[in-house]
């Protein structure tokens, strides 16, 4: 197990009642989605934010992590990213794992927040572990290994999916087809597509996280 270096921003409260994982996207590290906190914390007071910097470091790449290999960017197989990828699963899990005993939280007060392949991560985990989380976003991301999702998930937690429709990076269809194969399993799924977007987080498309979190991680005030 490799233990994944992390970086965090303290809830405003100074009282943590729930955390949100921020996984980040190929070639970037856990700073690249750090600032996130900025506006959204106020909003999310008693909330801590973690965010992890993944695993590996992509072949060929001086800085960036990745979770793991992408075939048609750096030349592996499939097999090589299949494992790579159960590989970086068992290291977040870890991570989960130590987040939730160090903030002395509950699984239903987790959310992970992840952007393309930090989605692929979050969606790809988030099912299969044994207690359910208060929720899930992916931005600009895909649902890998769809067919094998009603065999494997072990709880529900919902699923909130935002995706720009000009994304040249990962095509906007995939929200689609990550949607359906969740909804197929019995998920709550949201989906919002941020207008006028290419492969990245819109103001629209954080709004609509923030209201889908701090639903789910019950905030009731009008914060």
């Amino acid at each position: 197990m490799r233990e994944l270096e992390f970086k965090k921003r303290e809830a405003h409260s100074g009282t943590t009642k729930s955390v949100v994982i921020f996984l980040h996207g190929y070639g970037a590290d856990g700073a690249d989605l750090l600032g996130l906190a900025d506006p959204l914390g106020p909003h999310m007071p008693d909330t801590t934010f973690y965010a992890p910097d993944a695993p590996e470091q992509p072949a060929g790449m001086p800085m960036g992590r990745q979770w793991f290999s992408i075939p048609w960017i750096d030349g592996s197989s499939e097999e090589e990213s299949a494992a790579g990828l159960e590989r970086a699963a068992d290291d977040l899990n870890a991570f989960i794992d130590i987040v939730l005993q160090a903030e002395e939280i509950t699984p239903s007060e987790l959310v992970l927040l992840g952007f393309s392949q930090g989605t692929m991560m979050a969606l790809h985990v988030a099912p299969r572990r044994e207690y359910k989380m208060a929720g899930v976003v992916g931005f600009s991301g895909r649902l890998l290994a769809p067919e094998r999702l009603e065999a494997d998930f072990i709880t529900r937690p919902p699923v909130l999916l935002i995706h720009g429709d000009q994304d040249d990076v990962v095509p906007p269809q995939s929200m689609g087809e990550a949607g359906d194969a969740l909804q197929n399993a019995g998920f709550d799924v949201y989906a919002h597509v941020m207008e006028g977007t290419a492969h990245g987080i819109s103001q629209d498309g954080l709004s609509v996280a923030l209201t889908f979190m701090r639903e789910m991680l019950g905030y009731t005030d009008a914060g």
